[in-house]
């Protein structure tokens, strides 16, 4: 055992999606309380049957391998994350609840008739990672998942963030139900403090759901800091607040939305543009299977939206029919005005690495 509960415990390296992994060191003390506060968010107080979707190496696997022991769980383990292979271990094992990023749900829904198996009841789906667009939260509903959206980073021993629902909610319509789950939520039980604040005055945002500033978290389950990296430590942790660069805005029940990463806002012609709005849209067509926009440099807007495509095995389409689809749903600024059809890559962990398709985007 520890001398003392805030001995290092472990150390997780970030997912690389700005290129420049950072070594964070988690505490005794925080991964404990983690454990009991992913028992809460997952609703996993019954015997519950964990499908391993998630990478036991990202953030320690959410801290699931000490979540399920805590509540004596089962944990059924993958070889590779296939449809075929999910829905054979969901049927087989009866799962009760698996994790995973927004691609992993893609995964699921795309599957092929025979490789589909009957759900043996509803399947409790924590996402995390890019927020998850309307449509495919809605689409998961309809599939037999019921999906909680949670959110952090590697420096908040992965979730940290639930998004909690109110049983008002179930008489909302399916796209008042997906619009409520595309936030981020309200704190975990273990975080002291969750707040949205201008980071250069260091004053919360107000709470009317438009106002942007940057995340901040503050408490046990936030890192000791980053290994040997004194002054990146220091940076995050400025006015004695984690910084998480992601932006977001408050709502007035508390809970939090986010709106982009601070790097990835679009500013063209003096007007910001999220690309998780634009991404949102673009996942909407039927076509699309996975999506991300980044800005290219232009001369006359200062940045201008590229999407990158992936589209669905069997489908076509144009990047005259995107660029129109996205007019039916945004502002004709925030329309990309280039588009590519390629595999977009991830890392590891499904994330998409954005910086590489800004360098990508350069050469357009």
């Amino acid at each position: 055992m520890p001398g003392d509960e805030w001995e290092s415990l472990t150390l997780n390296y970030t997912s690389g999606t700005t290129g420049n992994p950072k070594g964070v060191v988690y505490s005794h003390r925080g991964a404990a309380l983690m454990c009991y506060a992913n028992v809460l968010a997952a609703n996993m107080a019954k015997h519950p049957v964990y499908l391993w979707t998630l990478p036991m190496f990202h953030c320690n696997g959410w801290c699931f391998p000490w979540t399920l022991s805590a509540v004596i769980g089962t944990h059924v383990c993958l070889r590779w994350v296939r449809p075929k292979a999910m829905y054979d271990a969901i049927a087989d094992h009866k799962v009760t609840h698996l994790c995973g990023a927004p691609i992993v749900m893609s995964t699921l829904l795309n599957a092929k008739p025979d490789e589909r198996r009957p759900l043996p009841h509803t399947v409790q789906f924590v996402t995390a990672a890019a927020p998850p667009p309307e449509a495919v939260l809605a689409a998961m509903a309809a599939a037999g998942f019921n999906v909680t959206h949670v959110y952090g980073l590697t420096e908040v021993y992965g979730p940290a963030v639930v998004n909690e629902w109110h049983a008002e909610w179930n008489e909302l319509d399916a796209a008042g139900q997906a619009a409520k789950k595309a936030r981020q939520g309200v704190r975990y039980a273990a975080l002291e403090d969750l707040t949205v604040m201008n980071p250069e005055t260091m004053t919360r945002v107000p709470a009317d759901g438009e106002t942007l500033g940057e995340v901040m978290f503050r408490g046990n389950i936030v890192m000791k800091g980053y290994l040997k990296n004194a002054a990146a430590t220091e940076e995050a942790f400025a006015g004695g607040w984690f910084h998480s660069g992601d932006l977001g805005v408050l709502y007035p029940d508390g809970y939090i939305q986010l709106k982009d990463r601070s790097k990835d806002i679009i500013i063209s012609g003096g007007e910001n543009i999220s690309s998780i709005e634009v991404e949102d849209v673009l996942y909407k067509h039927p076509a699309v299977a996975a999506c991300a926009v980044v800005g290219k440099l232009d001369e006359k807007w200062g940045e201008t939206p590229v999407a990158f495509i992936e589209l669905r095995p069997g489908m076509t389409a144009t990047a005259e029919e995107i660029i129109a689809h996205c007019r039916a749903g945004l502002a004709a600024y925030k329309c990309p005005r280039f588009v590519v059809f390629a595999e977009i890559p991830k890392t590891s962990t499904g994330k998409i690495q954005k910086f590489a398709l800004r360098e990508t985007a350069k050469r357009i």
